[in-house]
């Protein structure tokens, strides 16, 4: 069995920290590619050493301290990230709380204060466009300057292309955006999922022959409105199934949510927790002239639900514990 993953916040004893571990620094919003190959490379510095590898990141993320009041699709909320950075093989992540006095830390000090002196790290692993420090005037060069008078190894990497396209958070959310699921999963090394407690609605899906789990997503979940093929977590067991999301026009029009339909399952899911990863755009979201077109089509998207999951029977993203 794996060793738990720690979770170290500005509130943990500095006692109870592992001096000389080695960080990955990142905001790390979908752990996509680009952060991947920075975890790596703090994996690879810390088997080298004989040090623990952890991730350094920021809560809430900065663009949510310094514009509040701008919508942010966040691909992972704090939890779903850490899930993911568990599932990479480091021993723990550091969360530092990113407020007021955090944004108006110089970058010197936050290399002497928080990365020598508090967590006494022996390496760091950055990306190539990583800023930090107010102003963001910290930079992967005044690291790799300062590492020989601090006495730590830094490892800078450069982006990473699919396709001559850059990797990026921002990439995603924008092939999300347009569901381009194939273009989102390549870029994540997963599927995209979301993570959600199942909650009562109309019930219309009864009385059509599909009742669904429903679950309420962030109100800023920028996902293309429509049909999907998904696969659900739910406590160890993966289930198929087809999902909306969207406003369903055919009924309501009202406030967007994820209603999943489950494959040969049967069962009361209301309270539990599901994990959903989203396969394969199936189509947009139509409004329907009658409930029979409405069953028909439902009928269709089942049906191509079920051959795309099929054509990927272990695409689900792999996901450690976190207490």
């Amino acid at each position: 069995m794996a060793p738990p993953f720690t979770v170290i916040r500005d509130q943990t004893p500095t006692a109870e920290i592992p001096k000389g571990a080695v960080v990955a620094m990142g905001n790390f919003d979908g752990v996509h590619l680009g952060h991947r190959a920075v975890i790596a490379a703090a994996l690879e510095m810390g088997r080298t050493h004989g040090r623990p590898a952890f991730a350094l990141t920021f809560e809430p993320h900065p663009r949510r301290f310094f514009s509040p009041t701008t919508p942010q699709f966040r691909l992972t909320d704090e939890r779903a990230k850490l899930r993911l950075l568990a599932g990479t093989g480091l021993s723990g992540a550091v969360v530092m709380t990113f407020d007021k006095g955090r944004a108006g830390t110089s970058a010197q000090d936050f290399i002497h204060h928080d990365l020598i002196g508090r967590l006494g790290v022996s390496g760091i692993a950055v990306g190539y466009d990583f800023h930090f420090g107010k102003g963001r005037v910290g930079s992967p060069s005044l690291l790799v300057s300062e590492a020989p008078r601090l006495g730590i190894e830094v490892d800078v990497q450069a982006h990473v292309d699919i396709d001559e396209r850059p990797v990026s958070s921002s990439a995603i959310r924008m092939a999300l955006a347009e569901g381009q699921l194939d273009e989102a999963t390549a870029m994540l090394s997963a599927p995209w999922f979301v993570t959600g407690e199942v909650i009562h609605g109309e019930k219309r899906g009864r009385d059509l022959g599909y009742p669904t789990a429903n679950i309420r997503l962030d109100a800023n979940c920028g996902l293309k409105h429509g049909i999907y093929a998904v696969r659900v977590g739910r406590k160890g067991e993966r289930l198929d199934g087809v999902a909306s999301f969207g406003r369903r026009p055919t009924f309501d029009n009202g406030a967007p949510l994820l209603e999943i339909f489950l494959f040969d399952f049967k069962g009361d899911l209301y309270g539990q927790e599901l994990d959903c990863a989203f396969i394969g755009f199936i189509r947009e979201e139509l409004k329907f002239d009658g409930i029979d077109a409405l069953i028909r089509q439902m009928d269709q998207d089942s049906a191509e639900a079920r051959r795309l999951l099929a054509a990927a029977p272990n695409a689900f993203p792999k996901l450690g514990i976190v207490d």
